[in-house]
C-alpha cells in the first residue's frame, strides 16, 4: 500500500487501464460514510484531485474506481440491477448519454451548477460537465522543416497528398478522442462528403493508435510529423521544450464534455451530493487547469502553459458545436462504417 498526499493508493491495476484509490481511513472520531466513485478521468489527475477533495471533505470515505471509458461502460451495464456506484464522475458524456445509463441516474442540481452554461449541463438535471478535452494537431516544425513542408492549418490541408505517410490518428474504435475527430468531421461535412474527405485523409494516415495521446507523442519523437490529438497533449508537449506547435484546426475542432451525476441508487446520497458539490468548487476548478483544456466553470483560470501554447481565450469561436445526442445514437453505426471501409 503506498500513500501519496494523504492518499492511500490500495488498489492495485484490475486490467488494462485500472486503478483503484481509496482516501486514506480516519481515525476513529464519527465519519459521515463512504462514497465510490467510478471514473474515467486518468489516474495522475484523479490523484491529485482526490488529495484536494479529502482536504475539503475530510469525513468522507472516497472510494475512487478508474476505468477506460468503454470499459467504464461495459461495468455500469453489468451491474445495472445493482450498482455498486454512489456517483459518475468525469465520463463522456457521449457515453453517459446512452438511454441504459441514463435510467440509472437521478436529476441533482449541484451546488455551482447554475452558473454553467446550459451546453455543459442536462436541460433536465441529470448531469454536468466541470471539464473536456478537444481535438488539435500536434505538429513536429523541426521535422516538417527537414522536408520543405507547410504547417497544416485544417483538416482540409491534412488530405494535402504531400503530408502523405506523414499523419497518424487515434483509432475511434478504441479511443473516444478518435472517435471525437470522426464525429465532428461527419457532423460537419454531413455523411456523404465526410466519409468522402476521410478516405481522402486516410491515404495519408501511416497508422491508427488506440490511444489519444499517443499520436502527439509520436509526433513529438519525430516518428510521424503531425499527430492528430488532444489539445492538452499538444500543450504539454510544448510546454516540455519539444518542438511540436499546437494547431486547431479552423475547419473543425470536435471536443468531449466530462459528465458527472448521482446514482439513483446511492445508498450515501447525502455525501455523493456533497462531493459532487466540490466537483464544481474553485478548488477544484483551480486544479483542473492543470489537466485540462476546456474548463466550463466561469471564472477558472486558464493555465499559463496554456496561453503560452496558444489555447484560445475563448474557445467557443474554435470549438465545432458537437451534436452529442447524434454522436451517441450514431457511434455504432459510425464505427461499424469506419472500420468496413477504412479501419486498419
Amino acid at each position: 500500500m503506498v500513500e501519496f498526499a494523504g492518499i492511500e493508493f490500495c488498489g492495485k491495476s484490475l486490467a488494462a487501464g485500472t486503478f483503484l484509490i481509496a482516501a486514506a481511513a480516519m481515525p476513529a472520531m464519527a465519519q459521515a460514510g463512504s462514497v465510490t466513485v467510478y471514473t474515467a478521468l486518468e489516474e495522475d489527475e484523479i490523484a491529485d484531485y482526490v488529495a484536494a477533495a479529502k482536504k475539503d471533505l475530510p469525513d468522507i470515505d472516497l472510494k475512487v474506481l478508474r476505468l477506460s471509458t468503454g470499459d467504464l461502460g461495459a461495468r455500469m451495464l453489468a451491474e445495472a440491477a445493482n450498482p455498486q456506484h454512489d456517483v459518475i464522475w468525469g465520463w463522456a458524456v457521449t457515453n453517459m448519454l446512452d438511454p441504459r445509463v441514463m435510467a440509472l441516474v437521478e436529476p441533482y442540481a449541484a451546488k455551482g451548477g447554475d452558473a454553467l452554461p446550459a451546453a455543459y449541463k442536462d436541460a433536465g438535471g441529470r448531469w454536468f460537465a466541470a471539464t473536456g478535452y478537444m481535438a488539435a494537431f500536434c505538429v513536429n516544425t523541426e521535422l516538417l522543416k527537414a522536408k520543405n513542408l507547410p504547417v497544416p492549418a485544417s483538416w482540409k490541408d491534412l488530405a494535402n497528398p504531400v503530408y502523405k505517410g506523414e499523419v497518424v490518428m487515434p483509432n475511434p474504435v478504441s479511443s473516444g478522442t478518435g472517435y471525437l475527430q470522426i464525429a465532428a468531421i461527419l457532423q460537419g461535412q454531413g455523411n456523404e462528403k465526410g466519409w468522402q474527405f476521410l478516405k481522402t485523409l486516410d491515404g495519408n494516415v501511416a497508422q491508427y493508435i488506440k490511444s489519444g495521446s499517443k499520436p502527439c507523442k509520436s509526433a513529438r519523437s519525430g516518428e510521424y510529423a503531425i499527430g492528430t490529438s488532444l489539445a492538452f497533449a499538444a500543450i504539454k508537449s510544448v510546454e516540455e521544450g519539444f518542438p511540436i506547435k499546437m494547431v486547431i484546426p479552423t475547419d473543425g475542432a470536435g471536443y468531449e464534455l466530462e459528465a458527472s451525476a448521482l446514482m439513483k441508487t446511492s445508498k450515501n446520497k447525502t455525501d455523493a451530493k456533497r462531493f459532487l458539490d466540490w466537483t464544481l468548487s474553485p478548488a477544484a476548478a483551480t486544479l483542473y487547469t492543470k489537466y485540462k483544456e476546456i474548463v466550463t466553470i466561469p471564472g477558472a483560470p486558464v493555465a499559463k502553459a496554456a496561453q503560452e501554447a496558444g489555447l484560445p481565450a475563448d474557445l467557443q469561436k474554435v470549438l465545432y458545436p458537437m451534436d452529442f445526442a447524434k454522436s451517441a445514437t450514431e457511434r455504432d453505426a459510425i464505427l461499424q462504417t469506419w472500420q468496413g471501409s477504412i479501419g486498419r
